[in-house]
């Protein structure tokens, strides 16, 4: 059930046309086990068509003596479950279900312990007193928009969901309406930071204080999906997508800067890409995170994604074009595709990705670098999108976003060879 902590009580329904999108998948092959880095034990399993995902996983965790995790029914008909040895073959036999595929890790796509080198969080003190317009909100033409973030007045009337760490719940300079925890524990509170940081750049607040975002005063939606330390697994992930999936008549947009190994694949591949297929196909545009592999974004998902808005991250220090910025919280060159930042023909757009300033937890702010902060300048222009064209569809909304792009950037250092559309709200 979805909780609700700002001014209005909004009441959700289930698209009928979603379960039928279940019915309609082949169920005619019998399950097969994917490949790939797995956490041992755990699995994600694809119900067949017009089987009830809640009834079925109780029946077959009794059954076949598994450990329970998410139940998902609307993005997703299956549920996921730690098998035990054993086990296996026995569950995949079972003619309710249709595949299983591993569970895998994910992370956040800012600076990890994997990759320390990526980024470098620089703790910022709160403005107090007056408000500032970030270097990635100046470079992308926020403050031209529709809204122009950062002349203290006007709010955006969409809904985002931040699938993520979770939200700062009392932070002064944004408006969370509500969430869920698919992590640890039973708080959608941001115990990290990310989660807030992401959700800054979309829809910080046009006030007198801290920052303001691309979208400011967006209704935001905490999906929390990864644990303090910024991890968790593809099931957690699932289970952000089919809430915000059930809540596609009141969200519009969802971000995703977080990701993992792995290749694109099919919309029925039984796992993430048949779920956020689905999500798309009920209305939600996904802006989502290339990662900071310095590789190409078809090694990970849901970069690979065909039906996402792929993002890559730009560096640039004093919000102007021109490449005249001097380095500020890391080494990188000043108008060029950050060095951390993953590319290839999957990315569909470039935004602003280093030293960016935003909200952090405990009501504070923070700079972070990473393509985690590129993908939610892309979310909160698809909520300006969205708010004049409350018609447009995902796909429609990421045509527009690329057409309205310039190529005022230099592409030099990009390895694929391709120069990417700048991310430009001007004219929203």
């Amino acid at each position: 059930m979805l909780s609700r902590i700002s001014r209005k009580t909004r009441f959700f329904g289930v698209a009928a046309a979603l379960l039928l999108a279940f019915v309609l998948f082949g169920q005619t092959t019998r399950p097969t086990l994917a490949t790939g880095d797995a956490i041992p034990g755990r699995y994600i399993i694809k119900l067949a068509g017009g089987v009830e995902s809640l009834a079925a996983a109780n029946d077959l965790a009794r059954e076949h003596g598994l450990g329970l995790g998410h139940v998902y029914s609307h993005a997703f008909n299956g549920f996921s479950a730690t098998v035990p040895d054993g086990r296996l073959n026995a569950l995949q036999n079972d003619a309710r279900v249709v595949s299983i595929v591993p569970d895998r890790y994910v992370t956040i796509n800012h600076c990890t312990p994997r990759h320390p080198q990526h980024c470098e969080p620089t703790p910022t003190p709160p403005p107090g007193g007056s408000q500032t317009i970030p270097t990635g909100i100046r470079r992308i033409n926020g403050d031209l928009s529709s809204t122009a973030s950062g002349d203290g007045s006007g709010s955006v009337n969409v809904d985002v969901a931040v699938i993520d760490t979770g939200i700062d719940l009392d932070h002064p300079d944004l408006d969370v309406a509500g969430g869920v925890n698919c992590s640890q524990g039973n708080s959608y509170n941001d115990g990290n930071g990310h989660g807030s940081h992401v959700s800054g750049t979309i829809g910080a607040l046009d006030n007198n204080i801290g920052v303001v975002g691309v979208a400011p005063g967006a209704r935001l939606w905490a999906v929390r999906v990864l644990n303090n330390a910024g991890s968790g697994s593809w099931a957690s992930v699932i289970c952000g997508v089919d809430w915000v999936t059930a809540n596609a008549g009141t969200i519009e947009v969802a971000n995703m800067s977080l990701g993992g190994t792995g290749s694109e694949g099919s919309c029925n591949d039984g796992g993430l890409h048949e779920a956020i297929c689905n999500s798309v196909a009920a209305g939600v545009t996904y802006a989502v995170a290339a990662g900071n592999e310095s590789d190409n974004a078809a090694n990970h998902v849901p970069a690979a994604y065909n039906e996402v808005i792929t993002v890559s991250a730009l560096a640039d220090f004093d919000g102007e074009p021109g490449g005249a910025g001097s380095a500020t919280c890391r080494s990188d060159v000043d108008d060029t595709l950050a060095d951390f930042s993953n590319f290839g023909s999957d990315v569909d757009i470039i935004a602003p990705g280093v030293c960016i300033e935003s909200t952090w937890k405990g009501g504070g702010y923070n700079t972070i670098s990473g393509t985690s902060m590129a993908s939610p300048h892309v979310a909160g222009a698809a909520a300006l999108y969205k708010a004049g064209n409350p018609g447009a569809s995902p796909s429609q909304v990421k045509s527009a976003l690329q057409n309205a792009g310039n190529l005022n950037w230099n592409d030099s250092d990009d390895p694929d060879g391709t120069q990417e559309r700048l991310l430009d709200v001007d004219g929203f």
